[in-house]
């Protein structure tokens, strides 16, 4: 009788312990489950970079920073202008790598090669300069962009917990976002892109966020091929919201006529049609 009575308080013992857990587990995950969906967690990080209205009151938007890879420096700029206009700049020895794209048309100069004319930038290459045109981000919106997302779980990047958003890109590339779970600001983001016929992964870091008119952005990030020990680290020395920027700026520009061609053609025009 009394080995019964022992066992019938085992029990109730182990089911108390059951209960405990269970409400213990359910407190833990409580603050983080009011998030679940994708659209939940998507409206938190842009409500943590100072919310969408906010976000939409910015007109343009002009980065400027440095960058280094190993021993090499050289600086950067970038501006952006409603509606989907982008201009990048690399700063090497006072000159400058320039990709742009106005809306319809993306275009380069690369004067390292010898180039001084603008070129048509090829599909593949445009591909991520359209999304670096959209100054709110491909994750604002991005139903009405033509983008489908995913919530994939929870996963860890340096020993910080995150949400993990999985994002299809209009374009066919997949970018991976991961969000810290209690800033929800992004952490890490991965991208897979079809460049010429080959997949590329890459991988971005992002740190030291500040508040420039009510908005936060990230001063630091580093990026490279995916789980690659080289990165090209970036830091961000100033950002300027709303600034006057011309059209111009972001238009391919028209090649000028040669100038020995001009001299050549005007020395055999016949006189009286010059």
């Amino acid at each position: 009788m009394k080995r019964e009575v022992q066992q019938t308080v085992l029990r109730k013992m182990c089911r108390l312990s059951l209960v405990l857990i269970a409400v213990f587990a359910s407190a833990n995950l409580a603050p983080r489950a009011v998030a679940q969906s994708v659209d939940e967690v998507i409206a938190k990080n842009i409500q943590a970079h100072g919310g969408l209205e906010k976000l939409k009151t910015v007109q343009t938007l002009r980065t400027t920073g440095k960058f280094t890879q190993g021993s090499f420096r050289a600086g950067f700029l970038q501006e952006n202008k409603r509606p989907g206009k982008v201009r990048e700049e690399a700063l090497i020895q006072g000159l400058a790598q320039v990709q742009a794209y106005d809306g319809k048309t993306g275009w380069q100069i690369s004067p390292f090669g010898g180039r001084k004319d603008a070129e048509l930038l090829a599909q593949d290459d445009l591909k991520g300069l359209t999304i670096d045109a959209d100054i709110d981000g491909p994750l604002a919106d991005y139903k009405e962009k033509g983008h489908k997302a995913e919530l994939v779980g929870h996963d860890s990047v340096e020993g910080t917990d995150c949400y993990k958003i999985k994002l299809l890109l209009k374009n066919g590339d997949v970018r991976y976002y991961f969000l810290d779970a209690d800033s929800f600001l992004e952490i890490k983001m991965e991208n897979q892109s079809n460049i010429r016929g080959s997949v590329q992964f890459t991988e971005n870091f992002y740190g030291d966020y500040e508040q420039v008119n009510g908005l936060f952005f990230p001063f630091a990030f580093e990026g490279g091929e995916k789980g690659s020990p080289v990165r090209t680290k970036y830091t961000v020395e100033k950002i300027e919201v709303n600034v006057p920027l011309d059209d111009a700026l972001f238009s391919m520009p028209v090649a000028k006529p040669d100038a020995k061609v001009d001299a050549k053609e005007n020395r055999s025009a016949p006189q009286g049609t010059r």
